[in-house]
């Protein structure tokens, strides 16, 4: 019966990823031939043109997938790593968009507290496990260890180390309690975090998004760097694998990340029937008086 399931999970993926123009297991899937996104010469108003009919061919797709989650019970865990600035809540943004916030859930969790620092170091993270029927979408995770306190020394080199052990066998076991684990790393140059970095000082409503904490992890690109490629070295396991995507162009990495989601699971159209809206009964609108209107408080009509 498992092998059953697992082979037509197989065949689902396989239909995703030929829907998607993908090979299964290809490392860096190339762009669609007719993209103008990576044509610097292709006018912006045609680059915005397609960008936003394909995200809205793929927001149908990810309302199917939400779907078959809910319908077969399944449970979803999608992490999002990555330097700053490299385009990860972009991407978040885009996938839960159209989706059911009961069923696709986002969860970013800040600065653990000190209790928390006593605990388990996976513990906090455990309460945000999907159940069944959801999709829980990490914007940053368990990773902080293997960078961001490892580069700023926020840990010690043996709870650095016995992360890196750990961390494989948490999530084998997490894979074995039924819940499916995809993780992406956002891959975004020096010069294009520089100019996204120069673009939220300049810009008001992004300065929340910059803090002294990312100034500083400037200093330390090449720290990071070797912290990552550890990272992606030792935790990418065939129960969980690693995927990484080209981010330096946001549009190009929303629709590819998107679209290789969409290629990993199985899922099938189970959305329900359209519906008919029936006409309204008369009775309905008969027997009921509105109070005045100066009984009640209006928000200023400004525009």
């Amino acid at each position: 019966m498992g092998k059953l399931k697992k082979d037509e999970d197989q065949r689902g993926r396989a239909d995703n990823a030929k829907a998607a123009h993908l090979t299964l297991g290809t490392k860096v899937p190339e762009m669609h031939p007719a993209s103008p996104l990576g044509d610097p010469k292709a006018k912006k108003k045609k680059r915005n043109k397609f960008y936003l009919r394909k995200l809205r061919r793929l927001h149908v797709e990810l309302v199917k997938m939400q779907e078959w989650i809910r319908h077969e019970g399944r449970k979803v865990l999608v992490i999002f790593e990555g330097r700053d600035a490299a385009g990860k809540g972009g991407v978040i943004k885009r996938i839960s968009q159209p989706l059911n916030p009961r069923v696709c859930r986002v969860v970013a969790l800040g600065t653990p507290t000190e209790r928390q620092k006593t605990q388990w170091y996976f513990q906090r993270y455990v309460a945000e496990l999907p159940a069944a029927g959801e999709m829980i979408l990490l914007d940053r995770s368990w990773y902080n260890r293997a960078g961001v306190e490892r580069v700023m020394g926020f840990c010690t080199d043996a709870d650095y180390l016995e992360f890196m052990r750990s961390c494989p066998e948490f999530e084998s076991m997490l894979a074995r309690s039924g819940i499916t684990i995809v993780k992406y790393w956002f891959s975004v140059s020096d010069k294009e975090q520089e100019r996204r970095f120069k673009s939220r000082i300049d810009d008001p409503t992004k300065r929340w998004k910059l803090s002294p904490m990312d100034l500083e992890s400037r200093n330390r690109w090449q720290d990071y760097s070797r912290a990552k490629d550890d990272m992606l070295v030792h935790t990418d396991i065939d129960q969980s694998r690693w995927y990484v995507v080209n981010s330096d162009n946001k549009k190009r990495a929303h629709l590819n990340c998107i679209t290789h989601l969409l290629s990993l699971l199985p899922y099938k159209d189970v959305t329900p029937k359209k519906m008919k809206l029936p006409k309204r009964k008369p009775e309905l609108r008969e027997g009921y008086a509105r109070p005045p209107l100066d009984s009640q408080n209006f928000v200023p009509e400004i525009y």
